[in-house]
């Protein structure tokens, strides 16, 4: 791909030495990925147990983010997963039967069979909030992808899910469940809400905003998916503009706009038309690590950058790890199932 000089120039450094936390949508994921395999000090404030294969740890929500939250695709989600951690907000709704087992709905993919009885969700959940508590008064900088706008709401409460109430777990009620498509506003009011709140346990913090590339799976609006999606990244890409032009501690990468630009050349896509492909991480990272560990141009093969994919290494240093495989676990590949089977 051609080279996009200019992309991005930092609004602070993030160095190699900042305790870094990550969150966020899929893609997110491989940015963990690229800081851990750089030398970054991505935090993890909620390590698996060291007597078990990675792969399964990974399977279990472990080693992926900063904590074992699994996909925050929503502002709005991780608002509310600040405010639970500081005891400031419960969720409603939280607990969802699956089968004969139950799940956490706030974070269903990380225990993928299930909990025997509803009360060892809520034991796991109160550990898991201790962890967020942590990460957040540590952070040097936080580091989200913004990932989608269409969301389920529980409408009473507010509660926000990561993905629809009957496609993982629970059931879906129209009395007690709704559609929610977040506004430019709202995700801005949101983000402001989320940083105004850490800042109070944590001042220093500086936040680095992201948007997903990977298009929708499927949309719960009357519109075409490749309408929806548009709509979607556009919101999101202007909700984070805002944010970065309104404080100085809040910066944007433009990993989108690297992924989805019209250069020469660039095919970003595997055949299913959302994974992205490896090489295309490793130059959107290329970009990132040359603005901020001083690498002074960006080459067009992986090799040549200086950046291998990290599914070449396994990496367990301490209490992280980095992915043995290009694996991205996310809740959207089962909603375009279930969406394709009704």
């Amino acid at each position: 791909m051609t080279e996009l000089r200019g992309m991005y120039r930092k609004k602070f450094p993030i160095t190699p030495q900042s305790t870094v936390v990550t969150a966020g949508s899929c893609f997110a994921q491989h940015i963990s990925r690229y800081l851990r395999h750089a030398g970054y000090n991505v935090l993890d404030a909620e390590p698996g147990p060291q007597n078990l294969p990675i792969d399964l740890l990974q399977e279990h929500g472990y080693g992926i983010y900063s904590a074992r939250y699994g996909n925050i695709y929503f502002v709005r989600q991780l608002l509310q997963l600040a405010l639970e951690s500081m005891d400031r907000w419960e969720p409603a709704d939280a607990v969802w039967p699956m089968g004969e087992r139950w799940i956490d709905a706030l974070r269903p993919s990380v225990e993928p069979a299930g909990l025997l009885a509803a009360e060892h969700v809520r034991r796991q959940r109160v550990d898991h909030l201790a962890a967020v508590r942590r990460l957040l008064e540590e952070a040097d900088v936080f580091v989200f992808t913004m990932g989608l706008t269409e969301g389920w709401e529980h409408i009473a409460s507010g509660t926000v899910y990561p993905t629809a109430p009957g496609t993982i777990g629970g059931s879906f009620n129209p009395e007690i469940h709704r559609f929610h498509n977040f506004t430019v506003s709202e995700i801005v009011d949101d983000f402001r809400q989320f940083r105004d709140l850490v800042q109070q346990i944590n001042p220093d913090i500086k936040f680095l905003l992201t948007v997903s590339p990977v298009p929708l799976a499927a949309t719960a609006t009357d519109h075409n998916v490749l309408t929806a999606t548009t709509l979607s990244k556009a919101v999101l890409r202007a909700a984070a503009g805002e944010l970065e032009a309104a404080f100085d501690d809040v910066d944007y990468f433009p990993s989108y706009e690297i992924v989805t630009c019209h250069a020469p050349g660039n095919q970003p896509f595997d055949e299913t038309g959302r994974n992205v492909r490896p090489e295309t991480v490793a130059k959107v990272m290329a970009y990132f690590l040359a603005e901020h560990v001083g690498k002074s141009e960006i080459m067009d093969s992986t090799t040549e950058s200086g950046y291998e994919s990290p599914d070449k290494h396994t990496v367990r240093s301490g209490e992280s790890y980095a992915a043995t495989d290009e694996r991205v676990f996310c809740e959207e590949a089962i909603l375009e199932a279930f969406s394709n089977e009704n």
